[in-house]
């Protein structure tokens, strides 16, 4: 046989196409340069395929086909600089070599036996141009393999190639190239049996042949001669491929690929990763394990600078996780930075990779990356948002509401649910629309059945975290406002059209699209939605019965498909028109719940309180299931209550009444109120069992029992006069002030009763008020409080006296705002006794038998119902500049949870728009508190305030008549006046003094300054100007009050100049001045003066630190009207917070520790309990020696003289916890030596530096009364409330050695 090779050229050249055309098989369109290079990849695809059909005795097709083969040998497909078009060209030449050689290198399966088993061709080896022989060989032998050979063809040709490999003396690059080449996914596709046998060559000859591609991968990797084969392009895949036949093949080349992760070229690295998070991702590979180097390498391009390597890396993450769970240790900390990672597609990815994971088995995420996903659902960015809520939800609905896992998966992710409602609170509303979507499609799916889905519902409201319970009422009560506001916008549509009409509707529309996602185009859709509306009326009797009070879950699902189908263009699958009303129709429904469903949750109530329910097995107490449940019955009674009215739900109801836990009878109650309007004439037996109940409530139940019971006999009886004279008149008659235990209850009651019914009960209340309440409860002292320091102590610890005194007060406000009359006395009794109450500290007896934290709530009581009282028109028409102006200094009192709870309640009242203006402007005194979560809470509170209120103006047209009541700059006259009379501000050209005043001014300024909308910098400017033309209405003669206006009018100027220059432009319109609180402008009186001087300018703008004082207070006293203002002894209040007999002090120490006391501090309370009360844990010092005993004494002595008034109560600075109130031990004589000025109240100075080197001046400074601040020792930690503030300088001095606590900044 002959063994030479085949010249196919020579054959091929000499053969003429007999009519000078190529001849293409069929479905083949001519080959040529003039067609794109995709194209060309096709056609030659067809063509390779040809070729491999065709043998060589098929002399036609040969024939016919010999122009085609000449023209591929052409230099045009042979140089082609497109791989692809070469690798196909040369496939087609390895089969036109086959096809046309002069002899078939073999005729019979025989001849191929016998070549390998004599391994004839290895007699080449002596040829010098054996290597040409064996590639053509390999060459021709991948080429005919096809399914036609049996596996022993196949056997045979492995037996003669891989004796060829391991008898000779090296693969050559040509030689390894032509195994290779098989391996290439293009070849591999067109040819699987030809890989096949690659891949078994491959792995028999892996000790041989791991030299050579050792040394090629080595050429084109490490050395970059790319040139030393064709398959230097494919070097990844082969990589991939060869790791896949036999990682032994790749030994030498792992640490080659960790040279290239290190490469300059971002392209290179990314490549790289591409394949190794394919060789580690497999699901069989041990690469990480078997080489540690290359794995570490790998896990820094998580951190790689280019973005498309991060991203590629996050995205193999999730393979990494599914198949090889023992690497996610490793992999955890890199997707911890890369879920914070400034772009949003790798954020986007770092949390599908989780989830992935996490869906195809809980097991493979840890705690650490799933925490990352909930990290993410409050992204900055929505499409990142959105998938880690959708991603949570769906893990929530797989694992807890299926189970699929079993209990230890489910207690997993149980934390689910309160996260993804607690967005609920976000501003977004694209937000709250998906929590919405959430809630009814993963949490309480709404294609349940009826019963599983109220099943589904009562258990995740009994195991909701408090917070997420406050979003799931909000979200319930958002969607029913809206639907309100959809049912108020068909009300409009059944009237005539006017333009009244129309302009109602236009205000309904723009309230609608702001509960939609994307306002601005919802606005537009909404508009259209309404045209249609118009003009179907069916459409419309649709909508009226999807939002129908007795529209059942199961009908509204149907009118939400009808109205969407008459809404559909089948021209159009895409309409955003469709999708907006989707979601506004998806808002109102009511899916969830509906008459049967209430039915269904009152007889699992039911099961729970017979304890036949499975209340244990789903993880909740029976306890908290029938609370939860009754709580949850009373939120749905608000918005939907028509769905209650059933004889069975009632009797559930009154049996909830019997019980004996409170809040239990007190949630039954409510939700009678809320519901039982018809009880009256559809069910009398019910009538007649529930009154007798209600009016023993009324009189002995717990304070709520009896005021809800109260509005439940007013609400739902027609003969509600005769029922509430039945509680009225026993109770009024055995008020008893000596049993204080059984007071609270009626006085509730009674301040209700003659809140809904003034006209019947005002006057014989009236006597009540006098004869009892005033003269017997509140101006007695029967009892004596507790002095143990504290200024605050839980409601538990509270006397019965003074819970009957706070009710008392609440008496009274809810007396006058039955009657809602202010000519006669009784407003202004009231207002003057609370004023009264204020100014002597909570202790209006002044016989100093109440103790400190009862002082606190009668303090906030009284506060609270000067402003409670403000809210009613003609009440706030008759309260005094000094009432208002006491109100406000409750903000800044010395008790933490007082201003606390009086800042909440402040806020909620200006953000319904209940209070006036001027009471926005008391939040500028929050500038004051020490303590940073209450001053960022004052914050926002005011961005949210001024941003309702300018919504409110821009959705009501004809909220521009009451401008002067809603336009928030006009807060700045108001804040002006108040900072003028603040007690703190003593002297108007003090520099320290100026620097508070002017800190409160931008704490305001700054929100309202954010934008300049319609020019409102020039108008603030122009008010702060005006004001120096005019008067201080409260004193208009006095010359020093009017000098402190001005003062402060400079200081706000300076301010505004200061922070815009848009503020010289001339304002829109000229401002108005409230009369109450400034004088009329006097005819041909200008007021050029500046009040402070530029050095003082200077020293404001600059901020420059001033020295820090003692903490002694000198203030001037506020006194109610009529009263005489009363000076306490300064045994009280001495300079220092040492109390010397006090056997512990905390001592001065370095600066950096006082200021993480502080920092520490400041993050400890809680703003969601109504009463925090924080324990500081301190390490107690040892006791001082006699000679430093002796030097606070004398420092004490020194300080000791300063008096306080019953005024503005401040903030306390107490050495160990802010609210603990030091005991006097001795009185001070007022005739010492002057006490220290007032240091600056608030936040620490930036620089203490200068605190000696002033002392001695202060000293001199002279002597002003001032608010009461308490001093605190150091015994009392444990009763810590909330903060502990600076010592003052005279602890520094006399312990300098120690380290000091100091949690005041």
């Amino acid at each position: 046989m002959d063994f030479t090779q085949p010249k196919p050229a020579t054959a091929l050249c000499g053969v003429v196409s007999a009519d000078g055309k190529i001849a293409y098989p069929p479905g083949v369109k001519e080959i040529t340069d003039k067609i794109t290079t995709d194209e060309m990849i096709k056609r030659l695809k067809m063509v390779v395929k040809t070729f491999m059909d065709m043998d060589q005795d098929s002399e036609d097709e040969k024939q016919q086909y010999l122009p085609l083969a000449l023209h591929l040998a052409s230099e045009f497909f042979l140089r082609n600089p497109n791989k692809d078009v070469r690798l196909l060209v040369a496939c087609c030449l390895a089969d036109i070599f086959r096809i046309y050689a002069p002899e078939a290198p073999y005729t019979s399966h025989d001849k191929l036996k016998n070549l390998a088993w004599v391994k004839s061709y290895n007699i080449c080896f002596e040829l010098e141009d054996c290597n040409e022989i064996f590639i053509q060989l390999f060459r021709t032998l991948f080429s005919v393999i096809n399914n036609s050979h049996n596996k022993k063809v196949q056997m045979h040709m492995l037996d003669l190639m891989s004796s060829i490999i391991m008898e000779g003396d090296g693969v050559t690059q040509e030689l390894l190239d032509s195994i290779l080449i098989n391996l290439i996914p293009a070849h591999k596709n067109l040819n699987k049996q030809s890989f096949d046998l690659a891949k078994v060559l491959l792995k028999r000859t892996v000790q041989t042949i791991e030299a050579c591609i050792a040394n090629f991968f080595n050429q084109v990797l490490v050395l970059g001669r790319s040139s030393v084969s064709d398959l230097s392009e494919h070097v990844f895949d082969l990589i991939q491929e060869l790791f896949a036949i036999d990682p032994h093949l790749l030994l030498s080349v792992m640490p080659q690929l960790e040279f290239k992760l290190k490469s300059n070229d971002g392209e290179e690295r990314l490549a790289v990763v591409r394949l190794l998070a394919k060789l580690f991702g497999s699901k069989d590979s041990d690469l990480a394990t078997q080489n540690r180097p290359l794995w570490q390498c790998f896990l820094g391009r998580f951190n790689d600078i280019h973005v498309p390597v991060r991203l590629e890396s996050v995205k193999f993450a999730s393979h990494c996780l599914m198949n090889h769970p023992d690497l996610a240790k490793d992999l955890t900390e890199y997707l911890k930075v890369r879920s914070h990672d400034p772009e949003e597609a790798i954020r986007h990815d770092v949390i599908v990779t989780i989830i992935t994971a996490a869906k195809r088995d809980l097991a493979l995420v840890n705690d650490q990356l799933l925490g990352f996903v909930r990290e993410r659902t409050l992204d900055k960015r929505w499409r990142v948002r959105k998938e880690a809520m959708m991603g949570l939800a769906q893990l929530y609905k797989k694992y807890c509401l299926h189970g699929e896992a079993g209990k230890e998966a489910a207690e997993k992710v149980s934390w689910i649910k309160d996260k993804l409602l607690h967005i609920y609170y976000q501003n977004s509303i694209d937000d709250k629309l998906l929590v919405e979507k959430i809630f009814a499609q993963y949490l309480v799916p709404h294609n349940l059945e009826t019963e599983e889905r109220m099943k589904c519902l009562y258990y995740l409201y009994a195991s909701l975290d408090p917070n997420a319970v406050k979003a799931l009422n909000e979200m319930w009560k958002c969607q029913n406002m809206l639907r309100s506001h959809v049912r108020e916008l068909l009300d409009l549509h059944k009237q005539p059209t006017s333009e009244a009409n129309c302009s109602a509707m236009f205000g309904k529309l723009m309230t609608i699209a702001k509960n939609l996602p994307d306002p601005g185009k919802a606005q537009d859709f909404v508009k259209k939605f309404n045209q249609v509306l118009g003009d179907d009326e069916k459409l419309r009797s649709q909508l009226e019965l999807l939002i129908s009070p007795t529209c059942s879950c199961k009908q509204a699902d149907i009118c939400v498909r009808e109205i969407a189908r008459k809404l559909a263009n089948p021209k159009q699958p895409t309409n955003p028109f469709l999708e907006m009303v989707k979601f506004l129709l998806e808002r109102i429904a009511p899916v969830h719940i509906d008459s049967e469903a209430i039915s269904a949750l009152v007889k699992l109530m039911n099961k729970s309180i017979e304890g036949t329910a499975d209340d244990e097995e789903e993880g909740v107490s029976p306890d908290s299931a029938i609370r939860s449940g009754l709580e949850l019955l009373k939120v749905l009674s608000f918005t939907h209550p028509t769905s209650f009215h059933s004889a069975e739900t009632y009797e559930s109801l009154l049996q909830c009444l019997r019980m004996e836990d409170d809040k239990v009878a007190e949630a039954a109650i409510q939700i009678f109120r809320n519901t039982g309007h018809k009880i009256e004439t559809d069910l009398p037996q019910i009538r007649s069992t529930l009154i007798p109940i209600l009016h023993q409530k009324a009189k002995r139940g717990t304070p709520h029992q009896a005021k809800q019971a109260v509005h439940c006999i007013h609400a739902i009886f027609s003969n509600k006069e005769v029922q509430l004279a039945q509680i009225f008149e026993p109770l009024s008659r055995s008020l008893n002030a000596d049993v204080p235990e059984q007071l609270i209850t009626p006085l509730v009651s009674l301040g209700h009763i003659s809140m809904l019914a003034p006209d019947q009960f005002a006057s014989p209340m009236k006597s009540v008020v006098a004869n009892f309440i005033v003269k017997d409860l509140l101006m007695n002292d029967r009892s004596t409080g507790e002095k143990n320091g504290k200024l605050w102590s839980p409601d538990e610890e509270v006397s019965p006296e003074v819970l009957a005194k706070v009710q008392a007060i609440k008496l009274l406000v809810r007396w006058l705002l039955g009657m809602k009359n202010n000519q006669s006395k009784s407003a202004n009794s009231t207002l003057r006794l609370l004023s009264a109450m204020l100014v002597s500290e909570g202790d209006l007896t002044e016989q100093k038998r109440i103790s400190k934290s009862d002082m606190s709530r009668l303090r906030l009581a009284a506060g609270s119902a000067i402003m409670k009282l403000a809210q009613e028109p003609c009440y706030h028409e008759i309260i005094t500049p000094e009432q208002f102006q006491l109100c406000a200094l409750v903000i800044n009192d010395e008790c933490y949870q007082v201003r606390q709870i009086f800042a909440q309640k402040l806020h909620k009242a200006l953000v319904k728009l209940l209070l006036p203006l001027e009471y926005m402007a008391i939040f500028a005194l929050c500038a004051k508190d020490p303590v940073k979560e209450r001053r960022a809470h004052a914050r926002q509170c005011l961005l949210k305030n001024i941003s309702i209120r300018r919504e409110y103006i821009k959705q009501n047209p004809m909220a521009t008549e009451k401008l002067l009541s809603l336009l928030p700059e006009y807060v700045v006259p108001y804040m002006i006046h108040l900072l003028a009379h603040d007690p703190d501000f003593t002297r108007s050209q003090d520099v320290d003094q100026l620097r508070d005043i002017k800190e409160c001014l931008w704490f305001m300024l700054e929100v309202l300054m954010t934008k300049n909308e319609n020019n409102s910098h020039a108008f603030m400017k122009k008010m702060a100007e005006n004001i120096k033309l005019t008067r201080d209405a409260q004193s208009p003669d006095e010359a020093k009050t009017n000098e402190k206006l001005y003062t402060v009018c400079d200081v706000a100027l300076c301010v505004i100049n200061s922070k815009s220059a848009l503020c010289n432009a001339d304002s829109p319109k000229d401002p108005v001045l409230p009369m109450k609180f400034f004088t009329q402008p006097e005819k041909d009186f200008s007021n050029d003066k500046s009040y402070i001087s530029e050095e003082t300018r200077v020293l404001l703008l600059t901020g420059k630190p001033k020295p820090t004082g003692v903490l002694g207070t000198v203030n001037k006293p506020l006194s109610a009207t009529g009263r005489k203002p009363y000076v306490r002894s300064a045994g009280t209040e001495t300079g220092s917070n040492i109390n010397a007999s006090s056997e512990l002090s905390p001592s001065a120490g370095n600066r950096s520790s006082r200021e993480q006391s502080s920092e520490a501090s400041e993050t400890g309370v809680s703003e969601n309990e109504e009463n925090p009360v924080r324990i500081i844990s301190v390490t107690p010092v040892k006791s001082i020696d006699t000679v430093k005993n002796k030097e606070i004494n004398s420092d004490q002595s020194t300080q000791g003289n300063i008096s306080s008034d019953r005024g503005k109560k401040r903030i306390v600075t107490a050495a160990g916890a802010e609210n603990i109130q030091q005991k006097p031990d001795e009185k001070a004589d007022e005739s010492g030596p002057p006490a220290p000025s007032k240091p600056r109240r608030g936040r620490r100075p930036k620089s203490e530096s200068q605190g000696n080197a002033t002392k001695n001046d202060d000293l001199s400074k002279p002597v002003s009364k001032g608010r009461k601040r308490a001093a605190g020792s150091q015994e009392s930690l444990e009763a810590g409330n909330a903060k502990a503030p600076k010592l003052q300088d005279g602890a520094k001095k006399a312990v300098p050695a120690e380290r000091q606590i100091d949690l005041q900044r």
